[in-house]
């Protein structure tokens, strides 16, 4: 049995403040480890993930692609398919989507109960070592723990100059539910974000201004899968793109009026009137009146919580005793299963078994159409690191185009692109767009993970036909390159 049964005289092994998908995996694991374990939400449980972000956007983006697929009478044609008209309704499809964040999160709610997980609501904030208050609306209670676990989120950023009702001018929070299709919105971001719901919103029928304050779409992408994408997502579709200028002033009503700035300058070179604005400028930590302080921690100067890679929360650089914080307050990789995987180490730690997190062989994805994936680093970083380290890198690229199984489903846009080191043929990172890109790429991640080489991933075995072999092509080529 684990540290239950030690007699701390605390209520708790562990409280975890946050019930998203980081907490909650936390806190099975917690149990599995033998630990007395409580969980603090002041909200809903399942956090974001659940309820405002990955679960209901993967039901419109399913729903409207679907749309998207029927209308697509060329592709179809292709196929020898004929549809004559195809209808949607729009409540439906938010109806859908609704049901299945009411299913995730009452499977929730349901596996901590069963655990017997103690689930406490309220605001959880820190009182001085091992100990928190937790404040609702039947007051003001005290809880103490043996370790404390931090995994409170994020929330979209807002700029300064845009004002928010909800309605006309909204963040992802808001757009999940769908309420409307407004005839033309603009989207300010083109993160993936700003892209999933431009694949929504011009499938449904609507108009699209994509704003974007950097000199490049798709920032954070690799820019060779930026380019093919922007092909692909952006150009043939209603989306009409404003590069390098910033979303200075954002006004709600009918029309939605945006001040468009040059964003070097910071002069307003233009104005759009549209009916309606997402802000999809990223997210930013929920970590303000935690209590930090009681412990002598403070957040970092973008308001993370500073960590090391144990989870532990640092105070002036050194771990803080029994404090720990996982998730996207951490700020390390803001997605739903990296905070799931920072939970688990954070356990296995408190049970004295050290563990870190590799966020080198954390895979990502956008669920457009198609899907985009990435694992590891970009060709710029793995560049960076090679001149650090003193080593040199390659790429190699295969292509849809070849693959039987896209072929076989007339979707062959799309690219996996491998970098790798030269000397060891160790993989650093992958990017793939295209069918599926986000069920392929875990291949990829438990490569990076075990650290394997191009040379012994060359000889694995793909089934064929299936798109898994574009990645087997990349693997050969790298080896064939270097043969030759």
């Amino acid at each position: 049995m684990g540290k239950s049964e030690v007699s701390h005289g605390l209520d708790y092994d562990l409280v975890i403040i946050g019930a998203g998908v980081g907490g909650h995996g936390a806190a099975l694991h917690a149990v599995s480890c033998g630990l007395k374990t409580a969980i603090i939400e002041a909200a809903e449980m399942g956090g974001t993930c659940v309820n405002r972000g990955c679960i209901p956007s993967k039901a419109l983006l399913a729903a409207s692609g679907k749309v998207r697929e029927l209308r697509d009478a060329h592709h179809l044609k292709a196929l020898g398919i004929q549809v004559n008209t195809v209808a949607f309704d729009r409540g439906a499809i938010a109806d859908h989507a609704q049901s299945i964040v009411n299913k995730q999160r009452e499977g929730l709610i349901g596996s901590l109960k069963r655990l017997g997980v103690d689930i406490i609501s309220g605001r959880g904030k820190l009182a001085g070592a091992q100990k928190l208050t937790v404040t609702s609306a039947e007051g003001e209670r005290t809880v103490t723990a043996q370790d404390i676990i931090i995994a409170t989120g994020s929330v979209p950023f807002v700029p300064p100059g845009a004002e928010m009702d909800g309605k006309t001018v909204f963040t992802s929070d808001d757009a999940v539910r769908l309420e409307s299709l407004p005839p033309w919105i603009a989207i300010v971001g083109s993160g993936y974000i700003g892209l999933e719901f431009a694949d929504v919103y011009s499938a449904l029928g609507c108009e699209i201004t994509l704003i974007e304050a950097l000199d490049q779409l798709m920032p954070g992408f690799d820019p060779d899968i930026a380019k093919l994408a922007k092909r692909v997502l952006i150009d043939p579709r209603d989306i009409e793109t404003k590069v390098g200028l910033l979303a200075k002033r954002v006004i709600p009503g009918s029309p939605v009026v945006i001040e468009l700035a040059d964003t070097k300058t910071k002069e307003v070179v233009e104005v759009l009137e549209v009916d309606a604005c997402l802000i999809a400028t990223g997210r930013i930590p929920l970590t303000k009146d935690l209590g930090l302080e009681t412990v002598g921690a403070e957040l970092d100067r973008r308001g993370f919580i500073p960590v090391n890679d144990q989870m532990a929360v640092l105070t002036a650089g050194q771990p803080e005793p029994h404090l720990w914080a996982i998730g996207d307050a951490t700020g390390k990789m803001m997605l739903a299963h990296t905070a799931a995987a920072q939970g688990v180490v954070a356990i296995e730690n408190i049970c004295g078994r050290p563990r870190t997190v590799d966020y080198r062989s954390i895979p990502a994805a956008a669920f457009t159409h198609p899907e985009v994936s990435f694992v590891g680093l970009t060709e710029p970083q793995a560049k960076e690191l090679a001149t650090t380290e003193g080593f040199e890198i390659a790429v190699v690229r295969s292509y849809f185009k070849g693959n039987a199984k896209a072929l076989a489903e007339s979707e062959t846009d799309g690219i996996a692109k491998v970098i790798y080191r030269k000397d060891t043929g160790e993989v650093l990172g992958v990017h793939i767009f295209g069918l599926h890109a986000a069920d392929l790429i875990q291949e990829a991640a438990n490569a990076i993970a075990l650290r394997q080489s191009v040379h012994d991933l060359a000889y694995v075995v793909h089934t064929h036909p299936t798109l898994s072999e574009v990645l087997d092509e990349a693997y050969k080529r790298a080896v064939g390159a270097e043969a030759h």
